[in-house]
């Protein structure tokens, strides 16, 4: 670990705009001219246009973007303008939006239980794709969209998923045993009948799609149920370090050979990726406000963008930027636990996180590959946020 060494002439100023936002030539760049007293979300328009394409081009069927994993304005506008058209949404408020800024999309309800309202919401503004895992969740649908004969209805199943970072399977799902009887009673009344499994977040091993597909086929042999479409969902990894991640092509291969041997070949085939389509293209930068021996406060916290550094304990691709002009380059570091700056107890991040041996109060931390759930879980406690995004143009 090393330290970035910014550029400290006064006449370092932004690039320009991208879609509003300040544009800067590096972090470091950013960090300086800004000279913000919270954390700095940066954003990599070209990183996030080139996973998008990358989904766009290989993944074998239509790509969903999971919303949740970053609705900044400028990450849908920027993806909206790759081509994607498609997005998965989960609360009224995300319909709400899309609907006003991107009249055109097509929305997937996907989550399996919503309130009554949401659903004639969505019903109103033209939603037509709705999941359940349960009869009572198929129920509201048909009563708050009044029996309509026009839903595209998803039934999402529980599959394996022993090798994701965090397993989804104790919260939705229906079981495979009781499946068939819920896709014969809501092919009854659907325009299209799908099937929709999550095999966790952060999955490590293609395999695991393989197998769910493979669960899926069993079960539809059992329930004889012809289905228009298969969603694979998301939980396609990023590399974090100390996790072993696959590329994503590995993942696409062996999903699509999947969809051969079980023969799904010609059904349309979804995906929903969220933190392997945003997270590289986003960056947390954090100042640190005091140094304890082996303990680093921050401006920036589990309450703010880091939640993932604290309650799941990921560790992030990490760099530190020195603003001492006496410092010199860090080759030796040290291990540093971490604490956010709200006063409450549970903001903290145990780490270790490996930082220059020398860092101290004014420098600045970047956690890199916080364009998944960075900018989305940040709260407004003990006022402590940000408001400050900027891009960076390579």
């Amino acid at each position: 670990m090393q330290y970035v060494r910014p550029n400290l002439k006064a006449e370092v100023c932004n690039q320009g705009v991208f879609k509003g936002l300040n544009v800067y030539a590096s972090a470091s760049d950013a960090i300086f001219a800004e000279n913000c007293n919270d954390a700095v979300h940066i954003i990599y328009p070209e990183k996030l246009s080139e996973k998008a394409d990358f989904f766009l081009t290989n993944f074998p069927g239509d790509c969903l973007f999971a919303m949740k994993s970053n609705p900044h304005p400028v990450v849908l506008e920027t993806l909206w303008d790759c081509g994607l058209r498609r997005f998965e949404v989960a609360s009224l408020r995300e319909i709400e939006y899309i609907t006003t800024h991107f009249p055109d999309a097509e929305i997937y309800f996907m989550h399996p239980i919503k309130s009554r309202q949401a659903i004639h919401f969505a019903y109103e503004k033209g939603v037509r794709n709705f999941a359940f895992d349960c009869l009572e969740e198929l129920i509201k649908i048909e009563q708050e969209t009044g029996h309509a004969w026009d839903l595209n209805l998803f039934l999402r199943v529980g599959v394996d998923q022993t090798n994701a970072a965090h397993p989804l399977s104790n919260k939705f799902g229906a079981n495979l045993q009781e499946a068939p009887l819920l896709l014969q009673r809501a092919a009854a009344n659907a325009a299209k009948i799908g099937v929709t499994f999550h095999v966790g977040s952060q999955c490590l091993e293609p395999a695991s799609y393989v197998r769910a597909i493979e669960q899926v086929a069993h079960m539809l042999n059992q329930s004889g149920v012809e289905i228009d479409a298969l969603d694979v969902g998301g939980g396609y990894p990023v590399y974090y370090p100390g996790m072993d991640t696959p590329p994503l092509a590995d993942y696409f291969a062996a999903i699509k050979q999947a969809l051969a041997d079980n023969g799904f070949s010609g059904l349309q085939i979804l995906c929903e990726p969220g933190r392997a389509l945003v997270a590289e293209s986003g960056t947390v930068a954090v100042r640190v406000e005091m140094r304890k021996e082996g303990h680093l406060y921050l401006n920036d916290g589990t309450y703010g963008a880091l939640f993932d550094a604290g309650t799941p304990a990921w560790n992030y691709p990490i760099e530190a930027i020195s603003y001492s002009s006496e410092a010199s380059p860090a080759k030796e570091v040290s291990p540093y636990k971490l604490y956010g700056p709200t006063c409450d107890s549970l903001d903290v991040m145990h780490g270790p996180f490996m930082l220059p041996s020398s860092i101290d109060e004014g420098d600045w931390i970047l956690f890199h590959h916080l364009g998944a759930y960075g900018h989305a879980m940040q709260t407004q406690f003990n006022g402590f946020y940000s408001d400050t995004t900027v891009a960076v143009l390579d």
